[in-house]
């Protein structure tokens, strides 16, 4: 069993500090594109102090948020979640965004989703692990491929962005499946 947790092989994750990062991630939605791929809610122009009050009111005791640090220079330049963890079922379900646009597409994404899925499998001991991704968001739904997510199902129409409606994949890994890939 790796000795560190919360260390992947490009990227740790780490507590948010919303008193330092609040500008940074405010930041980060200003790029409409990402901030539309986080959420179904609309897109409104960012704030530093609404970014803040979200990073200072994630704690809750089922769920578990995470900045995602580099290990070269520990920078940050995203985040990922575990939340709506139901221990009764051994089920959680995942948020990720890579918010620093030059740190995009580089795999530390994936590497960040290894280390949580880790984190939820041993730490959690949770049985599933869901997540839904827009359709055509290719990108993403080959990261959440190479973590050991499996497509699932779909819903049709489900998103409505910029006058087009998208489909919504659900993909989801069972602890087996993980362990299989990770022994």
């Amino acid at each position: 069993m790796n000795e560190d947790l919360f260390t992947g092989k490009l990227v740790r994750l780490a507590a948010h500090d919303p008193e330092k990062e609040a500008a940074m991630v405010a930041a980060w939605y200003k790029d409409t594109s990402y901030s539309r791929l986080l959420s179904v809610e609309p897109v409104l122009p960012p704030r530093s102090t609404t970014a803040r009050e979200m990073l200072e009111r994630l704690p809750k005791p089922t769920s578990f948020h995470f900045g995602i640090r580099t290990l070269t220079d520990d920078k940050l330049i995203g985040f990922v979640s575990l939340f709506r963890v139901t221990f009764m079922h051994g089920d959680g379900f995942v948020g990720i965004g890579i918010g620093d646009v030059e740190s995009r597409g580089k795999g530390y994404g994936t590497d960040a989703l290894r280390v949580l899925l880790r984190f939820a499998f041993q730490e959690l001991n949770l049985h599933r692990v869901s997540l839904d991704a827009v359709a055509t968001n290719a990108r993403a739904i080959r990261s959440y491929e190479k973590g050991g997510f499996v497509l699932e199902g779909q819903t049709r129409g489900t998103e409505f962005r910029g006058g087009v409606r998208d489909n919504v994949v659900a993909m989801g890994v069972l602890k087996r499946e993980w362990e299989a890939k990770h022994p």
